[in-house]
């Protein structure tokens, strides 16, 4: 682990290679999010938006030092006293990471509780790691759960292991949300390195263009925000571009294309 964690802080935000890197950097309090947190991924949000060369987003967490490895614990729920906090604040997170520009990609290296689990949700991708639990206890909480996230739940879970989620409580096994099919890859710790890069290096070899226009299309139907123009727009407009005539050649001459986004 990098110097830049040897100190718990706010979320950590690194990029290289097109790639930006958010490590959740609080091991020993099992990553929990604070209010200063989320503010800070906010800020990170919004500074991987605007860097043009960001392709892929990672969400990851330090786990060391750890017994047993959590990726984040939840919120800290001591925190919805605060003045213009709550769960209305925390939704702004899972919400503006569902709509980034970039393909997001959470690697759950640990287990994850609470609104955790949306934000986890909220991203493109996953791999976990094998030994992963996956728990939301808002109802023994005494909450009902904010409408972006049960939206989510739904969508990716599917309505009879989101009632699971949240009618029982109960945590959920790496296998189960595998069944689900949650992650794109279940690696043990010593192949996560190797899987995680595996799947960043397929995503930033894809064209850029037609990956974005599609993500937004794929984000829309989802929602129940179909506009067939809008999508023909987009089709046309990766139709025209510079990156599909790359692609149609480097297939008919076998070989790797050269993309440039436009």
């Amino acid at each position: 682990m990098s110097d830049v964690f040897a100190q718990p802080s706010a979320p950590v935000l690194q990029i290289a290679d097109g790639v930006a890197t958010i490590t959740l950097n609080r091991p020993a309090q099992r990553n929990k999010l604070e209010n200063g947190d989320l503010q800070r991924l906010l800020e990170h949000f919004d500074a991987v938006e605007r860097d043009a060369s960001v392709r892929v987003l990672v969400l990851t967490a330090n786990t060391a030092g750890q017994p047993k490895p959590v990726f984040c614990a939840g919120f800290d729920i001591g925190g919805f006293d605060e003045n213009g906090h709550g769960s209305t604040f925390f939704e702004r997170i899972p919400d503006r990471l569902a709509s980034l520009r970039p393909v997001t990609i959470c690697a759950l290296n640990g287990s994850v509780y609470g609104g955790a689990t949306d934000i986890v949700l909220a991203c493109d991708l996953r791999i976990g790691l094998d030994v992963v639990e996956w728990r939301m206890p808002a109802t023994a909480l005494g909450l009902h759960y904010y409408p972006s996230g049960l939206q989510r739940y739904v969508s990716r879970f599917g309505v009879l292991a989101a009632k699971r989620a949240f009618l029982t409580a109960r945590p959920f096994n790496t296998a189960q949300l595998q069944a689900l099919g949650l992650f794109e890859a279940v690696s043990y710790a010593a192949g996560w390195h190797d899987t995680l890069s595996a799947l960043v290096r397929d995503v930033l070899a894809l064209a850029p263009l037609a990956v974005q226009e599609t993500k937004r299309s794929l984000n829309e139907i989802a929602s129940g925000d179909y506009n067939e123009q809008r999508l023909r727009e987009r089709e046309h407009e990766t139709c025209a571009s510079a990156d599909f005539a790359e692609g149609r050649a480097a297939f008919a001459e076998r070989r790797k294309p050269v993309f440039s986004g436009r």
